[in-house]
This record gives structure tokens, sequence and C-alpha cells, in this order.
């Protein structure tokens, strides 16, 4: 009785509850010859986990951002499934599935093919909160979540309205609730219901609002654009780990650069990543690091447009490093020697960043990692270029300091000679230690030419050495 009382109120065990009548309003279906998506884009697995919901009985869709690209001809690169069917209900229904979160449980259903493994994230209609205020901090964020609902519920509480269509895969209709389909063709993003509301509920969908921008084109309507400067403090409130997760998903959406300028453009730039006041600043003694930052993120957009992968440490080594800069050049002013200076400066910079969002431990060993790696490159005698291969991060530390040799920080020369001796054969690899020789390594890591080298005075009580007589 107790257990039944429990889930009744919330809501838990039941597929669905019937929604407020004034959140009663039926979708438009729309056929495959309106909507136009193509079948060969959709994956297989995320079909499977349908048809399996469907066979069961309950209510499943492909839903949100993947139906939005699908729309698009945009193949998409996840795909999420809405079912009213219970975490519970979905977890029996699959072997390899397993229950996640705890502020609105999900399941994710893991499927292995041959190249890598696709996990499909199936997660229960969401009901609109009767007693919002029970549920919400002070400032309006949500609080719990683990509230079961109906698909009209589960639409309504979807952020924009092109997110809001569910895809049925057996019949190829798109169910629109909220005029998302239209919003597409007008490239429009608009929030659903009153976007000052829904931003205080969660803070984070500011930031996934310029993100979509970005990545679509699409406009913010005005309606939903107005109030994210006078909120944007609001990003504070937020968990670091949700909103380091969101701020990577921005940095590794393969529009980046764009991100950031519509980040700069509302406002939302200050204090989410402290960095980040400093390359939108538009002083002409930053704009030797922001035009670093935007080779960083350019190469990066270009690399993640092409399929090819990303190292969020990498990401966030480049993105740090003018701050770094900063900071070491202080330390070598206050007498530090080189080295040290670079390790304090390391220290100085990570923790001025945790003021706002917390870089995750395992890419700050990373980025640390890269950034030591700098003056090594410098070090071309003896054994040291071979020790410096040997690095496991050594290619990471290489494409950074090709970074560096890109936007004028370091010369062009050095840049090269590390590309020629890594392809090099075991013969012209000495031949190009050969080949600098003359140079010397300064306190900065900069190189310049040797002066001539003094010979020793021979000291007084030296034992001269035999002189060697002319032959006969």
């Amino acid at each position: 009785m107790i257990t039944k009382f429990i889930n009744r109120i919330l809501r838990r065990g039941h597929p669905a509850r019937m929604p407020h009548p004034s959140h009663h309003n039926p979708p438009k279906k729309i056929p495959k010859k309106s909507h136009r998506i193509d079948s060969h884009l959709l994956s297989k697995n995320a079909v499977k986990v349908t048809h399996t919901l469907q066979q069961a009985g309950f209510q499943a869709y492909i839903v949100g951002g993947a139906v939005r690209d699908l729309v698009l001809g945009i193949s998409p690169k996840d795909f999420d499934v809405a079912t009213n069917a219970t975490p519970d209900q979905v977890q029996k229904l699959f072997r390899k599935a397993r229950l996640i979160g705890r502020r609105f449980q999900i399941v994710h259903v893991t499927f292995f093919g041959k190249e890598r493994p696709e996990v499909i994230e199936v997660s229960t209609f969401r009901a609109l909160l009767d007693n919002a205020g029970d549920h919400l901090a002070e400032s309006g964020r949500i609080l719990r979540d683990n509230v079961w609902g109906t698909q009209i519920e589960d639409a309504t509480r979807r952020d924009f309205s092109i997110n809001a269509m569910y895809y049925d895969p057996a019949t190829e209709t798109v169910l629109d609730y909220h005029g998302g389909m239209d919003d597409i063709q007008k490239r429009t993003l608009r929030m659903i219901g009153d976007p000052a509301k829904r931003y205080r509920e969660d803070p984070i969908r500011m930031l996934r609002a310029i993100r979509f921008a970005a990545k679509t084109g699409f406009t913010l309507d005005p309606k939903t654009r107005a109030p994210i400067e006078k909120l944007a403090h609001l990003i504070q409130d937020v968990p670091p780990a949700r909103l380091f997760d969101e701020i990577l998903k921005l940095l590794m959406s393969g529009y980046s650069w764009a991100a950031i300028q519509g980040l700069r453009d509302a406002g939302l730039h200050h204090g989410v990543l402290p960095l980040l006041d400093h390359m939108l600043d538009e002083k002409q003694s930053l704009q030797a690091g922001a035009n670093f930052i935007r080779l960083a993120l350019e190469n990066t957009d270009s690399r993640i447009q092409s399929g090819k992968s990303i190292s969020a440490g990498f990401l966030f080594a480049s993105l740090l490093w003018p701050d770094l800069i900063r900071n070491w050049q202080k330390k070598l002013s206050d007498g530090l020697a080189n080295i040290p200076a670079l390790n304090s400066a390391m220290d100085e910079t990570i923790e001025t960043q945790s003021s706002g969002m917390t870089i995750q431990r395992r890419f700050e060993a990373d980025m640390r990692e890269i950034w030591a790696m700098q003056p090594r490159f410098e070090k071309r005698v003896g054994r040291f270029p071979y020790r410096l291969l040997e690095s496991p991060r050594f290619r990471a530390g290489y494409d950074f300091l090709l970074l560096r040799c890109a936007t004028g920080e370091q010369p062009a020369a050095l840049g090269e000679w590390w590309t020629s001796f890594i392809a090099a054969d075991p013969i012209t690899q000495q031949t190009l230690l050969n080949s600098i020789k003359n140079e010397v390594h300064d306190k900065t890591g900069l190189t310049k030419p040797t002066a001539k080298r003094r010979h020793r005075r021979k000291s007084k009580t030296a034992v001269p050495s035999p002189t060697k007589l002319p032959e006969n």
C-alpha cells in the first residue's frame, strides 16, 4: 500500500496521466511527402528501440534534435527516443540497458557494432508540474523533475519548437505540437512558452539557444532572445558539472566560433568561461591571444565537420593558453626560472578558471602535459628530441606547437623542423640535429645564434701535454 501511494504521488509505475485541459492541443500530423525525411539517415538501432517498445504495447518515437536534423537533411549525431513506458519497463525489454540520472531517470540502451558502440537514450514522457513552486529553487531552477506524463505534456516541456517534434519510423509520420516545421522553414529558433520563465526554470536553455542558432544558422526569435542578457547571471546557479557538459557541447558542436560570437552578442560570456572575458575584449593588447583562440576553434570546427576526432584536453589547453602566457611572463619577471615559472603559471591559470566552469581533472591532466611539452620543443640537441617523440601526448603537443607557429608566436621554421624530423629516417634525423648545433636556447625558450666559445685558461699547475715533433 505504501509503495502504491508513493508511486501515485510521484506518478511512477504508470505510463502516462491525463494532461491539464489547457494543454490538450492535438499535434499536426506531417506525412513523408511533406517532411521528406531520408530513411537512410536513420539509425537502425533507434528504429529497433521504437519497434521493440511498440511491440510491447507502448508508444515510442524518435524525438528532439534527431528529428530536427533529419528534417534538415543532416545525419544526426545522436538519437533519442521518447516513450510512455517507465524506465523500469524500458530496462526489462533490452539486454544492454542501464538506468542513469537522479533528477530525471532515463535509460541508455547500448548496441555494439563493428566501428563503435551506439547508445540510444530512452526517456519517459515528462509531466507539467502542477505545483511548480514545490520543485523549484528561489531563482526558478528546476530541483526535481522525475514526474511522468503524456506526450502532449512532454512536448510542452521541451525547450524549442524545432525540438518538440516526434517521428514514428513505423508510419513515417512526424507529430508537430508547436509549429516546429513552420519555424524550420522560416529558419527561426523559438522558445515554447514564456522565454523568461523557461530560462528561470533551467538557465542552461540560454546556452542551448546560442548553440542551436550557431549550428543551424537560424535566427533567434526576438521574444526568445530578449530576456537572455538580463537573466545571464542565472548561469552561475547551474551545477558546475552540468555547465561543463553544456559548454563542451558548444565548443565541440562544429560551429564553436560562431557560438562564441553568439555568446558575446547575447551578453552570456561573462563569468561562464573567464578566459572569454579576455578573448572577446576589443583591446589591442589582447588581440594576439584572441587570434590564437580563434584559429584553434576554427581548426576544431573544421576537424569535427570532417568527421575527425577532437581532444577536449587539447581544446581547453588552446583556450587557456593566452592566459597562461600572461601568467608565465609575470612569473619570469618576478625572477623565477623558466620551468618553475611555467608550472606556477599553470596552477594560477587553472585556479582562476575554476571561478566559472570547473574543468574535469582528466582533461586538466592532458592540458598540463601539452603545456609542459612546449619548452621541450625548443631543445633540439642530443637525445631530447627522441625522448619527446616517445611522450604519449606528443601528437597533441606537436599540433599545439603548429598552432603557435601559425599565429606567429613561434617561428614557422620551428614547426617545419619538427614536421621534417617526425617523417625522417634515422640518418636524416641526425642531419637535422646537426643543422641546429649552432643554436642555443635562451631563458624563454626562443633560439638565438651561439656566441663563439671561449677557451678555458689552462691552470698554471697543469701538466702540459707533450708536443708532437715534426717528422723527418
